[in-house]
This record gives C-alpha cells, structure tokens and sequence, in this order.
C-alpha cells in the first residue's frame, strides 16, 4: 500500500507545526484565566518541606476544597505546602482562581507534554496524595487502571511507597452499589490507598443515608497524623 506523499514545501509544513503548537500551548483555560503550565513550567521540592497532592473529582462534596485547604494550613506547618488537581467535572463546584495553591486541570497535561509529563512531574514532586472527594465515576475508573485525564494519569503511575488517601462521596444508592464494594477492595488491598469512610446524614438529594464525604476535621486529622508518623512533620 503506498505511503500518502505532501506535495507542499518543507518549509511551509514546518510552519504550520509550529502555528499548531503555538495555538495548543497559548490557548486560554477559560476557568483559570491563565494559559496551560508548559515544559517551562517547573515544581521545585524542597528536602525541608512536605508535597501533599490533593484530587478533586465530580461530587458536590468539591464544594469544601477551599475550606479543606484551610484546615490543612491551620492543622499542619508552615512547611507544608499543597497543590491540587481537578478533573473536569469538579470544576463545576468551585473557582479554582479562589485557592491560595496551584490548581492543575487536564490541559495542563498536554502543555508540559514536549520535555517532561505533567504526570510524572507531579507524581514525583508528591509525598503523598489525597483525594476528597472521591466519587463513584472516578473510583470505578481507579480500580479499574482508568487513565483518562490528569488524575487518573497520576494514580496510574503512583509510587505506592508514598501514602494515598480518599475519601469517598456519593449518593446512598451509589454507595450501596455492589460494584463500589468491589471497587473500595481493589483500592485498599490492591492498591494500599488508605480509606477516610463517608458519614451517614441528609445528603443535597435529599435522602439520608451513608455516602456522605468524611467531615474536614476528619480528614485533615486522619492525613496529617500520618504526615507526622512518617515523615516528622509536627504541628505547632
């Protein structure tokens, strides 16, 4: 079968590579006011300080990342610094523009592409991960080795020596799910993700029943009690 031939000048077709690649890394994130993080881009770690990733996916429970953030910061030392990463549908329920800390989001993947992966970049600059809230699209995608945008991406290449966390939010009928009690196994005996349970009250539906995110004081006193453990990261 022969191969498709371009009649047009080598020197136009360059051109028109490189307009394409201006045009993929100059584009605006409407959401976040500012371009794509590029190769150029770089997350320097400090021996001295703790890298705590936090994942926001698609539940209502978003919502409290400002709030979560806070916590952390009061709970926890100067030292410790956060990033996070929002899948698309979280950004529904919050400004990331809001937060004090570099908020990542799938383009940013595709920006930092040429020299160094978002991925990997973020993966090694982490030591640790949580993800609050976790919701049921996204932890069926993570027990089963889903790698369709930025966070997936980066709990598929997880070093599963740092500690991961979640804290699962859903409908009551999604927790009750007989799929989510497998996909909780694979994330905790697999996986070794370490779980923060959701709480049983009036969820935004309506209906009263278990799936409800962890409380913030939960969460962050769950989290940063194993910060200190492991890594010696003491409060004030």
């Amino acid at each position: 079968m022969a191969s498709e031939i371009s009649h047009e000048p080598p020197s136009k077709k360059l051109k028109e590579d490189e307009t394409m690649e201006n045009d993929a890394t100059c584009s605006i994130i409407p959401i976040l006011n500012r371009q794509p993080y590029t190769n150029q881009h770089i997350l320097r770690k400090s021996f001295d300080q703790f890298h705590l990733l936090i994942g926001v996916a698609g539940s209502v429970a978003t919502i409290k990342i400002a709030e979560l953030v806070e916590e952390f910061h009061k709970k926890n030392p100067e030292n410790l610094v956060i990033k996070v990463i929002a899948t698309k549908a979280s950004l529904h329920f919050f400004d990331p523009t809001q937060l004090p800390v570099d908020v990542y989001v799938d383009e940013d993947e595709w920006g930092m592409w040429k020299n160094r992966e978002a991925i990997l970049e973020l993966r090694k600059w982490a030591d640790a991960i949580l993800i609050a809230p976790l919701d049921a699209n996204t932890l069926a995608k993570v027990a089963n080795g889903l790698s369709d945008n930025l966070l997936t991406s980066v709990l598929r290449a997880w070093d599963f020596s740092k500690y991961a966390f979640f804290a699962p939010a859903m409908n009551t009928c999604m927790w009750e799910h007989p799929l989510t009690g497998q996909h909780l196994k694979t994330l905790k005996e697999l996986l070794l993700f370490k779980e923060i349970p959701p709480m049983e009250k009036e969820l935004m539906c309506g209906d009263k029943g278990y799936g409800a995110m962890a409380s913030l004081s939960m969460i962050v006193s769950i989290v940063s009690a194993e910060i200190r453990n492991k890594f010696a990261v003491y409060t004030r």
